[in-house]
């Protein structure tokens, strides 16, 4: 894996590749921002509709959800009354945050039953696994069990017209020897049935290039998180354009990406307002981006 070191020299080179043919550079990159509702996380599970309602007035034309509940849909709101909002405010739900750890740890099929009926009737077409309990990935076997598990669950969305990916944060990129758990996920998932999400902050902040992961493996990262990494601070993240990744060059990758849709999120460790915030990182992406 590059480090972030030559990270930002390759990005630097590839800036002056945009700044002479922009229009091919930037010819691939899909014009719907999305959002990954988790950035609204305080309000959104108090209010779900105003939230959505928020987000449609902002600009943002999809979400991602998160926090589904077999019992409570979305914080006691149904997926079919959740769909509705979706379609008064004009919005899409390319894709959806469902819990694997069960799935993962003991081949328990029901939530993930569940969670493929919901995305279904959200019209979504992906479901994507956010994040992975400590005690399934302590070792390279554990993640070659992560990824058997993977092309399991991914049979049984293709079943039902779905695709599944899968979200990273930084632990994947930790190394075994040789190998990190990214490269055994990336290798050893079926690439016919299961894409990426790669969160384009947490590749950076583990020491990674996105650019040297779209070229070793094209067309597999079909979504993003799109967040900024606080300049001062970098276990902090702050609105897009104002930290230190440079998106610019990223996006001029998209098509070598096989990016289809992108969603800004702010995470933990984020003092501004994101009910405001959200309008900033917008602005940036849409006169910036895209």
């Amino acid at each position: 894996m590059i480090k972030r070191r030559d990270f930002l020299i390759t990005s630097g080179l590839a800036l002056g590749a945009v700044a002479i043919a922009p229009s091919l550079a930037f010819s691939a990159k899909p014009k719907n921002i999305g959002l990954q509702l988790y950035t609204l996380r305080d309000e959104f599970s108090k209010n779900v509709k105003g939230v959505l309602e928020h987000v449609a007035k902002t600009g943002y034309k999809e979400i991602e959800t998160y926090g589904y509940s077999s019992e409570k849909g979305f914080f006691g709101t149904s997926p079919k009354d959740f769909k509705k909002i979706m379609n008064d405010n004009g919005l899409k739900a390319p894709s959806g945050h469902y819990d694997f750890n069960s799935f993962i740890k003991d081949s328990n099929t029901d939530f993930l039953k569940a969670s493929i009926e919901c995305a279904k009737q959200l019209e979504s077409e992906y479901i994507t696994v956010p994040y992975l309990d400590e005690k399934l990935r302590s070792d390279l076997d554990g993640f070659k069990r992560i990824a058997q598990k993977i092309n399991e669950a991914a049979v049984l969305c293709k079943q039902s017209g779905l695709k599944l990916a899968y979200h990273n944060h930084d632990f994947e990129f930790k190394k075994f020897g040789d190998k990190t758990g990214y490269d055994i996920l990336l290798q050893e998932t079926d690439k016919k049935l299961v894409d990426f999400e790669l969160d384009l902050y947490w590749a950076v902040r583990s020491g990674n290039d996105p650019l040297a992961l779209f070229k070793v493996h094209p067309g597999r990262f079909t979504m993003w998180h799109v967040k900024d990494m606080d300049k001062s601070k970098a276990e902090w993240n702050t609105e897009i354009g104002e930290g230190s990744i440079n998106f610019k060059t990223i996006f001029a990758e998209a098509k070598l990406s096989g990016m289809k849709h992108f969603f800004v999120e702010q995470e933990t460790n984020y003092s501004p307002n994101p009910t405001e915030s959200i309008k900033t990182s917008w602005d940036f992406v849409s006169k910036q981006l895209i």
